[in-house]
């Protein structure tokens, strides 16, 4: 295989997991990230994983002339754009500062993509572009926009920027990735979700409070019109999702355009049910309490996966029982320390 695939935030918890696959199908890669939500030691771990170091470049993506020094130096044909800020509470906290790096980081990536004339792009966004409600399995030709927080907002835009950029060149090439809810972690146990302070989305939260580094997990909302009245969400194994990404390379070297695509399983679980498999497979006990529904919160969220295995060929292929193993096994393979 010719030339190189850059992935920004790719020391990442999904990066770290796509540069994995890639090497593994023998793609030459390079990994550019800030290191403001990971860790460097990833790079190595990489390593010791596929036997294959990537090269890696300590860079803000917002910095032109850092993304055009690497360009220089590497044979950069596609582009799998991670790089962002992803906390959706702290979104709605600090909005400026999510508009302006995430906007910021994807014009400078996709103007010095264009001095260099790379056309293929690979960009890593979310189901929260989707208009809130409570319809699922959710198909790619729903409603977007109406977003609840302005982390689903710049995804939103920057889907849009890339569409622009499509249309103006015939010869560009993106798929936009929307993902549900990755959870788990490699199966060696080596790299992993590591959140920065403590964390928002639920595996973490969970592995953390049995390892004794969180006092409880707690869920939002009893009442739901589900058959335990907790939400339900499509989990889908980081490496099914990882996997999702060297399929979705695949495809952009044989299309032109801008296509969304969901990544996801087709499948949803309960938040209660997530628990009680985590209890069933690592045979501990999960200490939780069950509070109010947070604002703008749904019920129900699946994704309809029909359109990935139509365009891409692919499917998720681990289930419950493998991401809740997986996530426990990192969770206590890791150094986290305890929050206060």
């Amino acid at each position: 295989m010719t030339g190189t695939i850059l992935l920004t935030g790719g020391t990442g918890f999904i990066g770290s997991h796509t540069a994995v696959e890639l090497i593994k199908r023998g793609y030459e890669i390079v990994i550019a990230d800030n290191l403001s939500n990971s860790c460097a030691d990833v790079i190595g771990k990489i390593g010791i994983i596929t036997g294959v170091t990537p090269r890696f470049y300590k860079a803000d993506v917002c910095d032109r002339e850092s993304l055009r020094a690497i360009f220089s130096e590497n044979d950069i044909t596609e582009v799998i754009h991670f790089a962002g800020l992803k906390a959706v509470g702290e979104s709605v906290i600090v909005p400026l500062s999510y508009y302006r790096n995430n906007i910021d980081s994807a014009l400078s990536l996709l103007e010095v993509m264009d001095e260099f004339g790379v056309k293929r792009l690979i960009f890593s966004s979310s189901a929260t572009v989707y208009t809130a409600g409570d319809v699922s399995p959710i198909t790619e030709d729903m409603p977007t926009g109406g977003c609840t927080n302005p982390y689903g907002w710049t995804k939103y835009m920057i889907e849009q920027i890339i569409r622009d950029k499509s249309v103006a060149d015939p010869e560009f090439s993106a798929v936009l990735l929307r993902y549900f809810n990755p959870i788990g972690a490699h199966e060696s146990g080596l790299i992993g979700e590591k959140p920065n302070g403590i964390p928002s989305n639920i595996m973490p939260t969970i592995t953390q409070t049995v390892a004794g580094r969180l006092d409880m997990v707690h869920i939002f909302g009893g009442d739901w019109p589900t058959k335990d009245g907790t939400g339900v969400r499509d989990y889908i194994h980081i490496s099914d999702l990882a996997a999702g990404h060297a399929a979705a390379i695949d495809y952009a070297r044989t299309h032109t355009g801008a296509e969304p695509i969901n990544l996801g399983t087709g499948t949803g679980y309960s938040v209660l049910e997530l628990i009680r498999a985590f209890e069933r497979v690592n045979c501990v006990n999960v200490n939780y309490d069950i509070s109010s529904r947070r604002a703008g919160d749904l019920g129900v969220c699946y994704a309809s996966a029909e359109k990935a295995e139509r365009l891409l060929g692919w499917h998720a292929v681990k289930g419950i029982d493998d991401m809740v193993r997986d996530a426990w096994m990192w969770e206590k393979k890791s150094d986290i320390p305890k929050q206060t």
